[in-house]
Parts: structure tokens; C-alpha cells; sequence
């Protein structure tokens, strides 16, 4: 919600007008660990990017960038498994590219991680083949980007609730499984 807040406010203050389109699930406003506290409201601005705080660089053995709704599913179930040496990487803006902001996360962490982008949506739909070229020109040359999320498909959706929910599990399982990724490497 502060992001949100954070977000209206900027488009409003600046001098310049561009469109925003922020395009964001209902579900997110029933969930519980989507809030914000009161002061993030005050004192917070909008962030680009934001980071893992809960996750120690030095212990962790990959980072996962995801943008949207997927996070949220991800942080659930990390904290289920008690992960620890996971971290999770929100991209809040994909245009233009936060650039400096993603340097400055994988400075962060060591170049053996492994990097996996993360989305819910089909392969060749989301945010997959706008973000890759940007990861993988600052990605550290020891650390491959790979990809885990739906197949590519011709419709958003597989309208089925049963079978969506199971690759939704199959995709978490993936990402935080302790076995290592099945996705090619990009």
C-alpha cells in the first residue's frame, strides 16, 4: 500500500506528465502480507527496486528477481520452508529500466549465486523478454539468468483453477526447491 501511495504521489507532484499504467491483481488487497506500517506512509518514497532486507548477502545462494503478485507467493512460502539463504528481489518499475538500482543489488551479493527471474505469467508474456537483456548485461559473467515460470502459451491463462494452482506449486517449487533448477539457462 505505501508503494501504491508512494507511487500516485510522485505522478502527481511531477512537473511533466507521462501515462502510468500500473497493472496490479485485486487479490493483493486481501492479503495479509501486503500491508505497510503507518510510517512508511509518511517518511517512504517510491522504490524502484526493492531489495531483500531479511536475507543475509554473504549466506545467500540465489537471488530471485520477480515483479508483481509472484512475490508474495514466494516470501509465503519461504517463510513456510524457513529458507534462509534465498533472497527475493522486487522490480517495481520496468520502464524505464532502474538500472542503477539493479547494479547496486547484485554489487550485494557474490558472483557464484545463481540469478532466476521469476514471473507467473506465461514465457512469452510478462515482463521475461523485457527484463532479460537489462539482467543479463549486468549480471556478473560467473552467474548465469535463468528463467522459471509457465510455458509459453498462447492465452494468459489455462482456465483451469485446478490446473493453474498446480503450476503455480510447481513454479514455487522450482524456485525454492532445494534441488537445483530444471529451466535452461538463457
Amino acid at each position: 500500500p505505501a508503494q501504491i501511495f508512494h507511487l500516485l504521489r510522485r505522478q502527481m507532484l511531477r512537473r511533466w506528465r507521462k501515462p502510468l499504467i500500473v497493472m496490479t491483481p485485486k487479490s493483493l488487497l486481501r492479503r495479509k502480507s501486503a500491508t505497510s506500517p503507518l510510517q512508511s506512509l509518511v517518511s517512504g518514497k517510491f522504490e524502484t527496486v526493492i531489495a531483500d532486507d531479511k536475507i543475509s548477502p554473504e549466506t545467500t545462494r540465489r537471488v530471485i528477481f520477480c515483479s508483481g503478485k509472484v512475490y508474495y507467493d514466494l516470501l509465503d512460502f519461504r517463510e513456510q520452508r524457513e529458507i534462509t539463504d534465498i533472497a527475493l528481489v522486487r522490480i517495481e518499475q520496468l520502464y524505464p529500466f532502474p538500472a542503477e538500482q539493479i547494479q547496486q543489488v547484485f554489487a550485494l551479493y557474490s558472483e557464484t549465486v545463481e540469478v532466476v527471474w521469476c514471473q507467473e505469467e506465461p514465457r512469452n508474456q510478462g515482463a521475461w523478454y523485457y527484463t532479460r537483456p537489462f539482467l543479463n548485461h549486468y549480471l556478473p559473467s560467473t552467474a548465469p539468468l535463468r528463467f522459471v515460470g509457465r510455458p509459453a502459451c498462447s492465452s494468459p491463462a489455462v482456465g483451469s483453477m485446478k490446473q493453474h494452482l498446480e503450476q503455480q506449486q510447481a513454479i514455487i517449487d522450482e524456485v525454492l526447491g532445494e534441488t537445483a533448477i530444471l529451466s535452461e539457462i538463457q
